[in-house]
């Protein structure tokens, strides 16, 4: 009888692979979802948005190559930053207490026709205007009226506490000012703006916060369709943004610009002979 062979044991190992190409399926459902948490960011961020950053995104989506060099669909520029809103809310602020303070003041509340406060791209402006009949200033002179000088100092209370520089502006109307000395709205105008100027320094107004002071004389009417407009005689204010640009002078057509020349060497504090009534 034949003994069979023992059969020989073959043990067989699998080496585990890799799964089949799942075609990248994962990838875009990933995308779908990052894309979904960054819409989720974006709205929740415009909803405690500034209503400037709000117009800013819409009038991107609404044109995007229309308003590539436009914040939003009103404003120029390259987008306003944090610092630059927060300067406009403090030019705000600054614009409602002074209003306020005006208002509370019986004798100033009567003039408050003649005291504009106005926010613009410069910084916040704050002009004081005269009337037909002399209201600031001394009719033909740079010397302060009682209004005036309480009006001044009321600013300067505010004004002195700003980290803010000043200019200061002062203007005339197109009557002519008589003189046999050869003054002229040119002076009259810079000696008011100076005559501002001193009495604000007076009242606290620190010596390097005031920048500029100017004369204008008749070059930048306020009303150019009435030259002799007694708005047009008026002092002018700035406070002025970080970076704010300075107004250029607009001369009108058929006008010289004159430089101001100062009072006569031998009388430096003498008044005008003459002035015409009104000024």
């Amino acid at each position: 009888m034949v003994t069979p062979k023992p059969q020989p044991i073959i043990v067989i190992k699998k080496r585990g692979q890799h799964g089949g190409h799942h075609g990248g399926a994962w990838k875009v459902a990933y995308a779908d979802f990052v894309t979904a948490m960054m819409s989720l960011f974006i709205v929740l961020w415009l909803m405690n948005s500034s209503d400037k950053i709000k117009k800013a995104v819409a009038g991107y989506f609404n044109d995007p190559k229309g308003t590539a060099n436009l914040l939003g669909t009103t404003m120029s520029g390259n987008g306003a930053s944090p610092s630059e809103t927060r300067t406009d809310d403090r030019m705000k602020q600054l614009k409602e207490k002074l209003d306020a303070e005006i208002r509370s003041k019986q004798e100033l509340k009567k003039l408050s026709d003649q005291i504009e406060i106005t926010i613009t791209p410069e910084g916040l402006r704050i002009e004081l205007l005269e009337g037909a009949k002399a209201t600031f200033y001394e009719s033909g002179s740079a010397h302060l009226s009682a209004s005036g000088q309480e009006l001044l100092a009321l600013l300067a209370g505010e004004l002195k506490t700003l980290p803010n520089s000043l200019l200061i502006e002062g203007h005339t109307d197109a009557a002519p000012y008589s003189s046999e000395t050869g003054y002229s709205n040119w002076e009259l105008s810079a000696d008011r703006a100076n005559a501002a100027r001193r009495l604000l320094q007076q009242d606290g107004v620190r010596a390097d916060q005031v920048t500029q002071v100017r004369g204008y004389a008749d070059q930048m009417l306020r009303v150019k369709g009435k030259p002799y407009d007694p708005s047009n005689r008026r002092i002018s204010i700035l406070v002025k943004n970080e970076g704010g640009v300075a107004p250029k002078l607009e001369v009108r057509p058929g006008t010289a610009v004159q430089r101001m020349r100062p009072p006569p060497a031998e009388k430096p504090k003498a008044e005008p002979e003459k002035a015409e009534k009104g000024k």
